[in-house]
């Protein structure tokens, strides 16, 4: 879900961005030349790179921000920031599935962990792409 997604994104912190409340290009691939913020400009690559090539956050997890925006299970709809509802996960249908942390074609702002979008399932684009959730069975 977006929610989990988010969660781990920030991997415990509340800036931003996991690395704090600017993102440069030596921590994710996206446009550079526009950081957002009174951050500093940097490199534009104009392409995605390869997974794992910048550094990871605290949980292991590479290219949170950046890169290609990330496909979520939920449909677009109202996002809750409400404490009370764990895993919120959205409307049951819809026309639009949401994506999550921005692209290599994107500006720094939209990389941004709260940042969302969305788009029709049926999209395919250069700078879209998803994560896979491994789950393990008990005892293995």
């Amino acid at each position: 879900t977006e929610a989990q997604w988010e969660y781990a994104a920030r991997a415990g912190t509340a800036t931003a961005y996991y690395f704090g409340k600017c993102l440069s290009t030596e921590q994710a691939n996206y446009d550079g030349n526009y950081p957002g913020g009174e951050c500093e400009t940097g490199e534009y690559d104009g392409k995605t790179i390869s997974t794992a090539a910048l550094s990871a956050n605290a949980w292991g997890l590479y290219d949170m921000h950046g890169n290609v925006m990330e496909w979520c299970h939920n449909w677009e709809g109202p996002y809750y920031i409400d404490d009370t509802v764990k895993d919120p996960q959205g409307p049951a249908t819809g026309d639009f599935r949401i994506t999550r942390g921005g692209s290599w074609e994107v500006i720094g702002i939209y990389c941004r962990s709260a940042s969302r979008d969305w788009y029709v399932p049926t999209l395919r684009a250069n700078d879209l792409g998803f994560r896979l959730k491994l789950i393990t069975a008990p005892g293995s």
